[in-house]
């Protein structure tokens, strides 16, 4: 096939980024107020994109492009506000874009009087597509427009007094620019400049389109790094767009190629496929044990104003931030998570047993199919496991848990994932933990039919120490007709299932195979819930449940209930 040719290698020698991991954090540059914001539909008026500022600050940006002021009076107007407002903290820089043209030139720097510290952003594309079909220019034409640019930004330099302004450049195109010519054109500009390593300059390197594997962009990066002069008066910037769906891969591996600088934006917001998501680049640092120097720590909240604010949606799949990146709805799933996070309460005990003063951060997160804990981005674990037709015997038992203090036997669970999950296939539909209680209180708490109790007494009969009975005397209800019964065992639960083998119900034969019991609730609201497997004659096994604040009660209620599945 000829009409796509791979992008090829770069000629690189002994490359040094595939032994690297990433250790720190880069400089983070938010360019939503710019790339984001020139994507949406309608784009953002000036009070949204105020408040979008102020997002970015208390995110923890401290780099912001707030925008192209030349371009438009909404962007100039934007600007003009944040300067004389105080908008800008003391250690935010922003960012302007501008095409070097002097007359677009002269109207950024009249809109950046009175800033304390800016970033003058100049660009002109590289690539030999855009030199040959849309300029029309050789090498050293587009070379002199870079050139220019610079000495158009110096001349207006003087009229802004005040400012701490830093120079930013970027060769459009970087990523199907010839990789020489990338690093000629920046020395050029670097020439022009003439920053020091006080004073460095900033050469942003965008994959405006992605054209190669991420492999090959590490490659580029590592490339520029070591050929472009005075390397200690540059910093290397990224601005990844995902074109091909690996904007974050690239971004990570051009990281470990030397880059230090990475412009992006929040959920990844940008033209055509989008910019690079910074949100899951800095997660993916976070749960490698990195800070990434941004507050996270509650996406729920920052998801639904960046949805407000820009009218744009969030995939439910999106990584770190959608609503169902940490749930599991399949059955196997949902039991391994079930056990890990059992397992992880055990830890913190006992790293809270062994002087740790914070065991939720003591004890390495080690959970199955959660790469984080889903607490530390603001999420609750009640979202972990949720409950559709899909779902096995895990997960019902984790709502229950979590939500309502109700820890079924692990046996139980799989007739409970059964019942449950066939109420979700009937609704086709997912449930929620309401409805999941719901069921479980139906099937084995609320049945009547066909035994109920009416009345219970119970005596304790004294006799040997180790040998205490208890008189039961009970009056029931099976299958409309009241039972009046009595009968000794050696506690309230045998005493009963033995007055039950008195009476002439003609009640199968069961024997009780297993027995639980635990304690809802706190103070004076404690409660027992006991479960019961009843064995029958027959081989059936059968599971009930019953709640009571009496503990023997709870047992009691619990055969009634097994009973009354049959």
């Amino acid at each position: 096939m000829a009409k796509y040719v791979p992008f090829g290698k770069i000629n690189i020698q002994n490359r040094e980024w595939p032994d690297k991991v990433i250790e720190k954090a880069p400089l983070w540059v938010s360019v939503d107020l710019r790339d984001g914001n020139q994507s949406l539909p309608k784009p953002m008026g000036v009070e949204q994109k105020l408040e979008f500022f102020d997002l970015l600050v208390a995110t923890g940006f401290k780099e912001i492009e707030v925008g192209f002021p030349s371009a438009s009076e909404t962007e100039y107007t934007f600007l003009r506000r944040l300067i004389e407002e105080k908008r800008i903290p003391d250690d935010v820089t922003i960012q302007v874009l501008c095409q070097a043209r002097e007359k677009l030139v002269k109207k950024t720097f009249e809109c950046l009087q009175g800033c304390k510290k800016a970033i003058f952003h100049i660009y002109n594309s590289t690539s030999p597509a855009q030199r040959k079909y849309t300029f029309n220019m050789t090498k050293e034409e587009i070379i002199k427009v870079a050139v220019d640019g610079v000495e158009c930004v110096k001349k207006a330099m003087s009229s802004l007094k005040g400012t701490d302004l830093r120079l930013e450049y970027s060769p459009e195109s970087f990523s199907s620019t010839e990789i020489e010519y990338a690093v000629e054109i920046c020395n050029a500009v670097e020439a022009a400049w003439n920053p020091t390593p006080e004073n460095k300059i900033i050469f942003n390197l965008p994959t405006t389109i992605e054209c190669a594997t991420p492999n090959i962009h590490a490659d580029q990066i590592e490339y520029f790094c070591k050929h472009i002069n005075n390397r200690d008066s540059v910093i290397v910037s990224l601005h990844n767009h995902n074109d091909r769906g690996t904007g974050v891969a690239c971004a990570e591996l051009a990281l470990l190629a030397g880059a230090e600088r990475v412009e992006g934006t929040l959920f990844g917001n940008g033209e055509r496929t989008g910019n690079l998501d910074i949100i899951t680049t800095a997660m993916n640092m976070y749960v490698q044990g990195v800070d990434p120097k941004l507050d996270f720590s509650n996406l729920p909240s920052l998801t639904d104003a960046y949805k407000r604010l820009t009218d744009m949606p969030v995939n439910p799949r999106h990584p770190y931030v959608g609503e169902l990146v940490f749930t599991a709805f399949s059955g196997s799933h949902q039991d391994a998570i079930r056990k890990g996070m059992k397992a992880r309460k055990e830890m913190m005990k006992q790293a809270q047993k062994n002087g740790s003063k914070d065991p939720n951060n003591d004890v390495t997160w080690d959970v199955p199919y959660l790469p984080l804990d889903p607490h530390d981005v603001g999420r609750e674990y009640e979202e972990i496991i949720r409950v559709n037709s899909q779902s096995g015997k895990g997960g019902a038992a984790w709502i229950l848990e979590e939500n309502y203090g109700i820890f079924c036997p692990k046996a139980m669970h799989p007739v409970l994932g059964e019942v449950v999950t066939a109420e979700a296939d009937h609704l086709q539909r997912e449930l929620t933990a309401a409805e999941i209680y719901s069921i479980f209180n139906k099937q084995w708490m609320l049945k009547k039919e066909p035994l109920s109790l009416l009345d219970l007494a119970e005596t304790h009969v004294e006799g040997p120490a180790d040998n205490e009975s208890v008189l039961c005397r009970t009056s029931v209800s099976f299958k409309g007709k009241t039972y009046n019964l009595g009968a000794k065992g050696n506690g309230p639960l045998a005493a009963f299932v033995a007055a039950l083998r008195t009476s002439d119900m003609q009640l199968p034969s069961f024997s009780i195979t297993s027995f639980h019991e635990h304690s809802i609730g706190t103070g004076s609201d404690t409660d027992a819930m006991g479960y019961v497997e009843l064995t029958f004659e027959t081989g059936k096994k059968v599971w009930g449940a019953g709640r009571s604040s009496n503990v023997g009660r709870a047992g009691i209620n619990a055969v009634i209930s097994a009973i009354n599945q049959l």
